[in-house]
């Protein structure tokens, strides 16, 4: 069992969103779904809580009431290797949800990623401050991030 995981408050989606999370992700699985009974305060056989897997991270997702929303100030940062997998992961998790900038999206729950090809901290790590410079304004013109134009931003010169 991990240490520390991830706890995720939905309103009343939770299990759908769980659903969703593992079609999307390979080497993903629903661990556990607890649901409510007769006298518990959701909808008898309902979700209550959803313990789920993406890639090896557990979750745990809750049918916890309209009280609380996600905000930006908590993300899920996805590392990806090729431009296809950001693509891909890009247009699955914003579909219904909301496009923002620099490889950030919500999904259609409010639950906010960062979809971020690996090679980006290589070239903002790089020594040559000029090229880190060129590769961070292309990001900022980006929503979806573009390995492509990263490389060329920081190859130009």
């Amino acid at each position: 069992m991990q240490k520390i995981t991830p706890f995720l408050w939905f309103d009343n989606n939770a299990e759908e969103a769980a659903e969703l999370y593992v079609s999307i992700f390979r080497d993903s699985k629903i661990l556990s779904v607890s649901r409510y009974g007769d006298a518990g305060p959701g909808p008898a056989g309902s979700a209550m809580s959803v313990t789920f897997e993406l890639e090896g991270q557990q979750f745990m997702a809750l049918n916890g009431g309209p009280q609380y929303k996600f905000t930006e100030a908590i993300s899920l940062f996805v590392h990806c290797t090729t431009q296809e997998e950001v693509d891909d992961l890009w247009a699955r998790l914003s579909a219904g949800g909301e496009e923002g900038p620099c490889g950030w999206l919500k999904d259609r729950y409010g639950l906010s990623w960062q979809i971020v090809p690996s090679v980006l901290g290589e070239l903002l790590g790089d020594e040559d401050a000029e090229k880190a410079k060129r590769v961070m304004q292309a990001m900022l013109q980006m929503k979806k991030l573009d390995i492509r134009r990263l490389k060329q931003a920081y190859e130009s010169g």
